[in-house]
């Protein structure tokens, strides 16, 4: 059984909150408890959860950890060669480390799967329900709208892989980070992948164009209003350049791009 809560955060996902999740598989785990609520504190305490894990360390999934932690008296798993980021973001130590691939090994069938992109140490969390496989994907999808993925820390070319291997898994339910639960799992990946492509294809052209900086880029591959989000739209095609760098489309030199033989 999988329990939804959304927690306030102030975060700047469209929703302004974060999803909990609660998994009653074997010892129990909540997974991204990112704020104090009594919903949660109950829950917790209703249903024995004995785990706490992260699908990545970004503040606006993280900032309870440490509370529930301490008071619940929680072991605390964090992603294999990651201890000292999970301690900088949450300001505790991890009690053990799972690795990426194998079941997590608090009881039930719950198993944890490579999504870098968003984040480099992002993972997602298949569990078997009835025959059929669902996840917890943390800032890999929403139901709509897109993620972040920027710059110098998100990594456009994992983040498709992420989305394709996903999508390979044909899962049933996807239960995002941020917003309602995703019933159409392939059609969602479908169109995240759809939509980065089709970004990346107008950057190409405007670098062809003669458009060499980001800012550039920005005010050419836009086309709707970023006031206030910039600093995001920026961080994102610069991703997209270094992506295209590695495939050989453009040159890419962190400050100026072009294309080979300009």
């Amino acid at each position: 059984m999988v329990t939804r809560i959304s927690l306030e955060t102030g975060t700047t996902a469209p929703t302004g909150s974060t999803n909990a999740y609660l998994i009653e598989a074997g010892e129990g785990l909540v997974i991204d408890p990112a704020a104090q609520s009594p919903r949660l504190d109950t829950v917790i305490q209703e249903r024995d959860i004995s785990h706490l894990a992260l699908t990545h360390h970004h503040p606006d999934h993280v900032g309870a950890v440490s509370h529930y932690a301490t008071e619940y008296d929680l072991t605390v798993w964090a992603r294999y060669g990651r201890t000292t980021e999970f301690a900088n973001a949450t300001g505790i130590e991890p009690d053990r480390q799972f690795v990426v691939g194998e079941p997590l090994p608090v009881g039930g069938d719950l198993q944890v799967v490579d999504t870098p992109g968003h984040a480099p140490e992002h993972v997602s969390f298949a569990v078997e329900q009835s025959g059929s496989t669902i996840l917890i994907t943390g800032d890999l999808a929403l139901a709509s709208g897109s993620v972040v993925v920027g710059a110098p820390e998100g990594d456009m070319r994992a983040y498709l892989s992420s989305l394709r291997r996903i999508r390979a898994m044909k899962p049933m339910r996807l239960y995002p980070g941020h917003g309602p639960v995703i019933d159409e799992p392939q059609k969602v990946c479908d169109r995240l992948i759809a939509h980065r492509l089709a970004r990346e294809a107008k950057i190409k052209i405007a670098v062809a164009a003669g458009h060499r900086t980001v800012d550039a880029l920005v005010d050419d591959v836009y086309e709707k209003d970023i006031s206030g989000v910039e600093y995001l739209a920026k961080a994102t095609v610069r991703a997209h350049l270094e992506k295209l760098a590695v495939e050989g489309h453009v040159v890419w030199d962190g400050q100026h791009a072009r294309v080979h033989g300009d």
